[in-house]
């Protein structure tokens, strides 16, 4: 269990008392489904609603069941008295414990949700604040051409929004309760009573059961917690790319007094990206163990049961905690826009080559030339660490298609911030379109 990584509402969430507070919770709402129907006398529910349960009580009895629902009824009975008898009418273990489980992920469902909504928000504000903050785009790892560091943290902001989405969907699946008896049938209670039990709990009932409410829906819910573990996970592993050194593009917090090695006091190390990377692959674990749950004997076996009292609190535990960390860091990330400019040109105009070669298409030579002949320029400055510009106005074969004003209007930044302001307001960042800084 991940406990040292609990925050309180969440941790509350998965307690002891909690669970058995749902469970209770689910046999009084039973009972007063019962009240309403005539099968047990409506003046036994304010008795049976003064229910407790004595905690130590319950383990003694629990020493000597061995079932953990049948210590928790018979403890709960000596609170009450007489009235007992009315709690647990026609149910099976899985009735109660199923549909308070259900109460629970969906509590910690909106409480995820928060947290996604703030990692948004911080997002969507980097975005706008570095909008224009050019920087190197890298595939393989390689400068590619020129973004900007806000396109980098609107697509963020846009995956959250999927994940976010991903989780409404996920706790509408998993917030059904189970009130059918031992196999489902109802044989010993009513789909009425289930309809009307699962009303007063703000759940929908399953449609059909067997013993347990099934378990794909739990493997939805874990899955989606692991998609967005992932997602942060890829958010993190970026940020710590760029804090590497010799790129030193950003930087996550590090705060006065703090140290990043007992033995070098020189280091300043992206170890919360890495916490959050760490416990992400924690999740995807969870997740893995969720789809084995699915598969069942029969009518249903408990071979889920153990390991669900692990997956769900950690999964859950574990993501509300990076998306705290996480929105921590964004919201105290350092971003150094000098360091990206000037990674931006260490390969002396290379960034531009594309933008050549269409120019030179553009004059009438083939692609297939127009990238020979930009690419043998390329490839000297490379080796050579000549600038780009100065390869290809020595160039004759690139001379005689463009001349030097020509040229060297192509190597302007401009060009690729032009539809900048486009895309933020396609992704709803921005009301309207401002003029492109081309053509200013």
């Amino acid at each position: 269990m991940i406990e040292r990584y609990s925050r309180p509402k969440m941790k509350k969430i998965w307690s002891d008392k909690n669970k058995f507070d749902k469970w209770l919770q689910v046999e009084i709402a039973v009972c007063e489904a019962w009240a309403e129907v005539g099968r047990i006398p409506k003046a036994a529910i304010p008795r049976i609603k003064k229910a407790t349960l004595n905690f130590e009580r319950m383990g003694e009895l629990l020493r000597i069941t061995h079932h953990d629902v049948t210590a928790f009824l018979n403890a709960v009975g000596e609170s009450i008295g007489d009235e007992s008898r009315f709690i647990h009418l026609g149910l099976t273990s899985s009735d109660v414990m199923d549909t308070a489980l259900a109460l629970q992920l969906r509590d910690a469902a909106d409480l995820l949700l928060e947290d996604v909504d703030a990692l948004i928000k911080v997002l969507e504000d980097r975005a706008l604040s570095n909008k224009d903050t050019l920087m190197i785009g890298r595939t393989h790892g390689v400068h590619a051409e020129p973004i900007t560091f806000g396109l980098k943290m609107a697509l963020w902001s846009q995956e959250m929004k999927r994940n976010h989405n991903r989780l409404e969907e996920a706790k509408k699946i998993i917030s059904v309760g189970k009130i059918s008896g031992a196999v489902g049938t109802y044989a010993t209670v009513s789909p009425e009573i289930e309809e009307k039990t699962c009303a007063r709990l703000g759940l929908a009932p399953a449609p059909i059961s067997n013993q347990i409410i099934q378990r794909d829906r739990h493997a939805q819910f874990v899955t989606t917690l692991a998609i967005v573990a992932s997602s942060l996970e890829k958010f993190a592993t970026e940020i710590r790319a760029l804090q590497r050194t010799e790129i030193l593009e950003a930087e996550e917090p590090f705060s006065d007094g703090q140290t990043g090695s007992s033995a070098m006091p020189h280091k300043r190390n992206p170890e919360l990206c890495e916490r959050v990377c760490g416990l992400a692959r924690l999740i995807r674990g969870n997740a893995l163990t969720s789809l084995e749950n699915v598969a069942l004997w029969h009518e249903r076996d408990i071979s889920h049961s153990s390991n669900e009292r692990i997956i769900l609190p950690d999964a859950c535990l574990a993501l509300d905690y990076i998306l705290d960390i996480f929105t921590g860091v964004m919201r105290g990330l350092q971003v150094y826009p000098d360091n990206m400019r000037h990674n931006l040109e260490l390969t002396q105009g290379l960034v531009f080559s594309q933008n050549v070669m269409l120019a030179l298409v553009g004059k009438g030579l083939s692609r297939q030339k127009a990238y020979e002949v930009t690419q043998r320029n390329a490839m000297k400055a490379w080796k050579t660490r000549t600038p780009f510009i100065k390869l290809l106005k020595e160039d004759k074969d690139v001379m005689e298609h463009l001349n030097a004003k020509e040229l060297q209007s192509i190597f302007d930044y401009r060009c690729f911030l032009k539809y900048v302001d486009d895309i933020f307001v396609r992704l709803g960042l921005l009301n309207k379109r401002r003029k492109s800084l081309s053509k200013r």
